[in-house]
């Protein structure tokens, strides 16, 4: 399949998605992981997971992250990069297959159950046949992520493939996943999370309560139009782009000035014009991640 029906394919019943090149670390020391990300692990409960931010010294996102709470004594950061974060690198013990998609919850629950599928909430995990299992995603849609024990990833894959087949299930590889992440308006390291901008800078000062940040950029949607810009439009700089098949036109995100405003008129780089749009693109309100799964 192209990249282009590989995200059809999720927005439309599911995709199948490889993450296991992730970082997995596990800290047992919560006052440490508490110093490396900027979310309050004291007011998090076994099974839920939190999406954070590593900082650099001067507030800049160096990575952002999630941390899954186990026990009062034991969470793991997933991060997108593996590098020396601290804690225990268990990176190399999990595999991890993201399952996304409206036909997502369905196809699950013939592995785990209905009940399971029923009962797991977003940005929540559980374990199941030595399995474990999160409700979470990269695409904007409806989605899981499953870590199991990297000797059994093989036989997980063909068995979802093999029970998701009739509901058009399909294998998808990254240019799927990054075409689906720019529709849903989330970021990503080594482009939005550039090492340079703050969290206010990329709209995730939630993520960091507490804390004051200036902002000399934002990050904005971008509808690339087929028209040279002319000279006087101001610039922004183009950190993510591709083709929508959902809403078939060309997108990007990039940093623009504050001023910005939806609707204005901006000049990329190579001369091209484009439109300042919200963010997400897709599902503005982020409803179907939330979605009843069955």
């Amino acid at each position: 399949m192209s990249a282009v029906e590989e995200h059809l394919a999720t927005r439309r019943s599911a995709g199948l998605f490889d993450f296991s090149f992730m970082g997995l670390y596990e800290f047992s020391d919560r006052a440490a992981l508490q110093r490396l990300q900027t979310r309050d692990l004291k007011a998090m409960r076994p099974g839920q997971i939190a999406y954070t931010l590593l900082l650099k010294q001067d507030g800049a996102v160096l990575i952002d992250a999630t941390v899954w709470c186990l026990s009062s004594r034991q969470f793991w950061l997933f991060t997108g990069r593996r590098s020396a974060y601290g804690g225990r690198d268990r990176s190399d013990e999990y595999a991890i297959l993201a399952l996304q998609g409206p036909s997502s919850g369905w196809i699950l629950a013939r592995v785990i159950g209905p009940d399971a599928v029923g009962s797991l909430r977003h940005f929540h995990f559980l374990e199941k046949d030595g399995v474990i299992v999160a409700r979470l995603g990269f695409t904007g849609e409806l989605g899981y992520e499953l870590l199991a024990p990297a000797g059994a990833a093989a036989a997980l894959r063909a068995k979802l493939l093999e029970l998701g087949g009739n509901e058009g299930l399909r294998e998808c590889g990254w240019a799927a996943a990054d075409s689906l992440r720019i529709e849903a308006g989330y970021v990503l390291f080594d482009r939005e999370v550039d090492g340079r901008a703050n969290p206010r800078e990329l709209g995730l000062e939630r993520l960091a309560p507490g804390m004051k940040f200036d902002i000399a950029r934002r990050l904005v949607g971008l509808e690339i139009l087929d028209e040279p810009a002319s000279g006087d439009l101001p610039g922004v700089e183009v950190t993510s782009e591709c083709f929508s098949p959902t809403l078939g036109k060309a997108l990007a995100l990039g940093l623009a000035d504050p001023s910005a405003s939806v609707g204005n008129a901006v000049r990329l780089p190579d001369g091209r014009s484009a439109r300042v749009c919200a963010l997400p693109f897709y599902d503005p309100e982020r409803r179907r991640p939330r979605r009843a799964p069955l």
